[in-house]
Formats: structure tokens, sequence, C-alpha cells
């Protein structure tokens, strides 16, 4: 054990001192800043518990990483060190209790608290109120001379004061700064350059990291670059500010720009938690990068006297929001099988805690995807949380191999109910073809009964894998048939009569769905709602959908050959034809009523695609309002549609609308176009 704990603190030590060279150095970032900070806490915790495993070339045990070739080295008048951080109000109570331990009992605490600005940390000198030098951070102790290009950032004052009035400068002035790019500069920098030479930038803090390390001012001027500056190194003169509070103001009264709307000043520590906790619904609204808060001692006396431990200082703490990236052991790849009988890969993860929950597994999307990224059970892997709700695998740390991992590859039979698994030519998927299958039986039950088809109430993933297991449901009409089956259910644990009887309703009661929300249950291939609904106002029954043929129903608008292709093929087969008779027999909507329209309705033949979240409809909502005024909806912009209906994070279908000249409504629009009220907020 103490072998490989040695063995994975070194690998951790290369690891690391690598992607910190490539991230600081050459500005090719190999990781992200959350899955790096994964890897050393890591490394901290094992050195924490093994002492012994202390080197002095950890990266815990220095600030950074040694200036790039290229500029002139600058020593530092005092250390820049970096910040502790803490992840969860326990831990800042905890850095409160150090602190108090070693201060005189009683001591009155005030604390000021700043956004951490996610971008390159800057070092700039005023002799007599004249710029003379700026530096990186770079190791802590030495930086890089980049002076000519932060003289291009017109935020930096290159004189200070700025105005006449006020204090005069010092005789010598250090201040520690930020130099970022705002978001929406980002996004109209990066539009024009991809447009001059299709390239992207990773993110904004990279940028302006690598426009600043440049070795020609001129690219340094051709960024949006902007600075805030939030600590004073060291101050010669009279009139020093005597906290952190005094110095950001007068930082700002020199000229310096100061994130004052950002800080606040606490008496009461408890009130510096809740902030904190607060803040994170906040903090995307800014107009610029963060990862965190700072929280300070204000006085300077008491800085001093609390001093620092290693490389953090005590009287300082980040407080980091939850990761969207971090890194795990990938434990086992697993199979799951879908309710088309696609076969997915499943990651089985040792559990770890990011962005706010616990993830222990995650899809690998298909067998090409692991072969391309040569994912092995044992490897170190890094997870992301998609849109900070599904977790993803991104790619292993190679530099951690041991040799101990294991490739993987598809298993040759379902591993369900051991049919041999397919793959056609073209596609990546593999598929189990057992229509039989006990896992696709009871994903189909589950999308068949979910809101988004038949919409049965008190019917779920538990009932499906039950009534399934139970023989109950061995085809989808089956769902139909429980109620022959009461005295069996009545026998089942946690089924009353109340609870059966509710049920029994609810089949019931989904017999009067419209005939669109039983073909979108049926979870044939490519046919969604939209879909559907396409289909039936063209053939209006299942009889006519079933008779038609691939070219037919590919010349449909909005269909398609291969949507076309899988409908003509599911209806062919006997056994689905079976199951459409049986749903016809309960009683089920097969055919579709068309309304009796009441003269020319305002929307009469006008088609709508409808794209992004809408201020108060759904996109159901929505499409009914369309339709019960004569439009109709499609999933697909083309020259034959008529609006685009789009709300917030509107996407491909907005621009390409926008390049076909297809207008724009917004759903306030539609409603003045219709003569709505504002205040309606649905049609039932």
């Amino acid at each position: 054990m103490a072998k490989e704990n040695a063995d994975r603190a070194e690998r951790l030590r290369r690891t690391l001192a690598n992607y910190a060279y490539r991230y600081y150095v050459l500005n090719d970032p190999q990781i992200s800043d959350e899955a790096y900070d994964s890897l050393f806490r890591e490394l901290e915790q094992l050195e924490e518990a093994y002492p012994d495993l202390v080197t002095v070339d950890s990266p815990t045990q220095r600030a950074g990483a040694p200036p790039a070739e290229g500029f002139e080295k600058v020593e530092h008048p005092l250390p820049m060190l970096s910040l502790g951080n803490a992840t969860t109000p326990e831990e800042l109570y905890a850095w409160r209790e150090r602190m108090l331990r070693l201060l005189p009992e009683g001591t009155a605490l005030n604390y000021v608290v700043e956004p951490k600005i996610d971008g390159l940390t800057v070092v700039l000198h005023y002799v007599d109120g004249l710029f003379v030098l700026g530096a990186t951070r770079g190791d802590g102790l030495f930086g890089e001379d980049i002076t000519a290009n932060l003289r291009t950032i017109r935020t930096l004052p290159l004189r200070i004061p700025l105005q006449e009035r006020g204090p005069a400068a010092p005789a010598r002035l250090i201040v520690r700064g930020e130099a970022y790019i705002n978001k929406a500069e980002f996004v109209r920098f990066q539009r024009q350059q991809e447009e001059l030479t299709s390239k992207r930038y990773v993110n904004p803090r990279n940028t302006a990291a690598g426009a600043l390390r440049n070795l020609d001012p001129a690219v340094t001027a051709a960024r949006p670059l902007d600075l805030w500056a939030y600590r004073i190194v060291l101050f010669e003169g009279e009139g020093a500010p005597e906290g952190q509070s005094h110095a950001l103001a007068y930082l700002a009264d020199m000229g310096f720009p100061v994130a004052v709307d950002q800080t606040k000043l606490f008496s009461d520590f408890d009130e510096v938690v809740s902030y904190c906790e607060q803040w994170a619904d906040h903090k995307d609204g800014l107009s610029y990068e963060v990862d965190g808060l700072v929280i300070k001692v204000n006085n300077f006396g008491l800085q001093e006297r609390l001093g620092y431990a290693g490389k953090d200082p005590r009287w300082a703490v980040a407080y980091k929001y939850p990761s969207a990236e971090a890194t795990t052991k990938l434990l086992d790849i697993t199979v799951e099988v879908g309710r088309t009988g696609v076969l997915t890969p499943r990651a089985v993860l040792e559990p770890i805690h990011i962005g706010g929950v616990t993830v222990s597994s995650a899809s690998l999307h298909n067998a090409d995807h692991i072969a391309d990224n040569d994912f092995r059970i044992g490897d170190t892997v890094v997870i992301k949380r998609a849109g900070e709700v599904i977790p993803q695998v991104l790619r292993p740390v190679l530099e951690l191999r041991t040799g101990d991992e294991t490739p993987w590859s598809m298993p040759e039979r379902c591993p369900v109910c051991d049919t041999a698994v397919v793959r056609y030519p073209g596609e990546v998927a593999y598929y189990c073809e057992n229509a039989a299958c006990p896992a696709q039986l009871v994903r189909r039950v589950e999308f068949f009964v979910s809101r988004a088809a038949m919409d049965i109430a008190g019917f779920g993933s538990k009932q499906a894998e039950l009534f399934v297991k139970e023989g109950y449901i061995e085809d989808i009409a089956d769902i139909y048939d429980l109620p022959k089956h009461r005295d069996r259910l009545l026998a089942q644990e946690g089924y009353g009569e109340k609870k059966v009887d509710n049920l029994f309703a609810a089949l019931q009661s989904s017999k009067q769905q419209p005939a669109s929300r039983v073909l979108t249950g049926l979870g044939i291939h490519f046919v969604g709602g939209i879909v559907a609904e396409l289909l039936l106002e063209h053939y209006h029954s299942f009889s006519s959908l079933a008779g038609a043929n691939v070219n037919e129903l590919a010349a449909i608008d909005g269909i398609g050959p291969r949507i076309a292709e899988s409908v003509s093929v599911w209806f062919a087969q006997e056994a689905n034809q079976r199951t459409v008779a049986r749903l016809a027999q309960a009683g089920l909507q097969l055919s579709l009523v068309p309304k009796v329209s009441e003269g020319v309705q305002p929307l009469q033949a006008k088609v709508f695609v409808i794209t992004g979240t809408l201020p108060a409809w759904s996109r159901e909502q929505a499409a009914a309002v369309i339709k019960e005024h004569g439009g109709k909806v499609t999933g697909s912009v083309s020259s034959k549609t008529d609006y685009l209906l789009a709300g917030e994070r509107a996407g491909a279908k907005l621009a390409k609308a926008e390049k076909l000249g297809v207008p724009v409504l917004t759903e306030q629009a539609l409603r003045e176009l219709l003569g709505l009220s504002a205040a309606l907020d649905s049609l039932g």
C-alpha cells in the first residue's frame, strides 16, 4: 500500500507539473481549472495523510509555474502567493476558527468579500505616480516583464492620480490586479476572428493570458483586454491605507478600476457565509467570468499578525462554488439496453461530489466513442456535468496510467436476454433485435405511459418494471388488460384498493388522448410529438398511415426519407400490426378528429416552427394555440416556413430562419397578432 501511494503521488506530481507548464507557460491548457483542482486536492490529501510523500518540487509547495522564455524576469518585492480554498460553509467556519486561535480572545474582525475574477494576475509598479513596470505572477517569486503589453490596456492608468483632486501619489506603489476580457467583448471578438481567420478561442481567461504574453504588443492591443485592481502590495509614502476596504477606496480614487459594486464589508461572519451561499445565483449575471469569492480580514495590522501558512495567507480564503468538472476512477463499463434495442455503454464511477450532486455513473455514448478516446477500466477520468445536469466522461488522464487498466469492447450478446448483438453498416449503434427482450419492454412501457405520450398518472418506471417482471405486460397493448389482473395486483405489496382503482381510472382516462399521442407512444424511430401530428394531419388515421409507401411518406413536408423508412418498416411488421389492432380494440383514439372551422382562421395554412424557451407558454401550449387558430407546426425551418416562434436560447433554427429571411416572432408578438390577452397563459 505504501508503494502504491508513493507511485500515485509521483504520477500526480508529474501530471500536475506538466499541466501547469502547458497552462502558465505555453498558454495551451490541456485540462479545465476544475479538473486540475480535483487532481491537486487528491495530491494534497495524499501528502496530508502521508507527510513523508511531500517533496520540495511538489506543486503543493509552490505558488505557480516558471516564467516563459522570451520575457525578462522580474523579481517581486514580496511573494505573490495564492489562496487556500473553501467550498462549503463548514470550511469557511473552520478557516475563521483557525484564525481566532492565533489572536487574543475577543478580537473583533471585519471581513471584505470580493469577486474572484478569472483572469491573469498582473503586478503593477508605480514610481512617483508613473507606471514603470508590469509583470505576471509567474512562480510567485519571479514573473515576466510585460510592461509594453500592459500599456495597451485602456483601463490601466499610466499616471496616478488621474484627477488633480485627492491625495498625491506615493513615492512608490505596487498594485496587484487581474487582466481579463468581459463576456460580451469576448463574444464580439470571437465572431470577428471567426470571420477573419476561422480560428476559435477557448475562453476569455485563456485569450487574455495569451494576449498579455505575446511578444508583439500590437497583438495585445488588438485584444479587448480590461483590468481590475484589488490589492496594494507595497506602499511607500504618507497616508497608507490601514485596511482592505480603505485600500480599495484609495485605488479607486487614484484612477484604478475596482470592483466596488461587488465588494462588501461585513462585521458578522454569519452574514459573510450567507452572502457567499446566496451569491452563487448572482455570479452568472456579471459581465466578467468569476470562479468564486475572496474573503479577507479587513485590518492590515491583523493580516500581518496572522501571517502565512506555507504558501497560503491565513487572513484570506477563496470560496469556490461546486465544480462543473472533476476527476475520478472509471471502475467498470456496463451496458444498458434501451426501448429501441440500442445498447448504450455506461461508466461506473467512483462516487464524486461535483456541481452540487454526487455522481457515480455516466453515459459513454457508444463503442466508437470509447475506442476513439481509449477509455479503459481502471483509468482516472475527467468528468463534467453538461449544462450542470447530465454527467459526461470527457477523457482519460493518460499520464496516470499504471499499466493495470483493462481495454473494453462491446459484448457480442445482449447482457439481458443473451440474443446476438448486431450492428448495421453506417451506424455507430449496436442493437439487440429481440423484441421480447425484457429490458426493451420495460423501457417501451415507460415511454408509452410517460407525459410525452399517453400521460398515465400513477404509472412510472417502478410500475413498468414490476408489471413486466410479474408477467402482466408482454406487449404494449397489455397495459390496457391490467384490470384483468386486479386480484393479483391487490396481493402485491403496496397496492391497496385505492391505488389500484386510481391506476385503472387513469388507464381509462388515457383512452381519450388524441391519436398523435398514441402514435408518439409507440416509440417508432424518429417519430416524436410534432412528427406524429404531421403524419396524422396528412393521413388522418393509423390504417391510412400503415398503407402508405416510403415515397409517399417522404414527400410530406417535414418528414424526409429517414423518418419515412422508419415508419414504413415499423407498420410492415406483423407483431406491430397486432399491437395496433389490440389498442383499437381497447378503445384508444387511432384517427384524427378534425375540428370544424368557423370561418377563416387568422393563421390559416401558416407554417410555424418553435424554438427556444418561451416566457409563459410551453412549446406544446404554443403549438396548441397556433393550431387552434388554423396554423401548422413543423419541426424544421425551410423555405416553406412562414414564421419562427423564438424564445430564449434559440440556436441553429434561429440562425437558419434569419438566413432564409423567415419572419421571427416572440411569444408577445404572436399574442398581439392573435389579439390574445398578455395574461393568457395556456389553453386549458
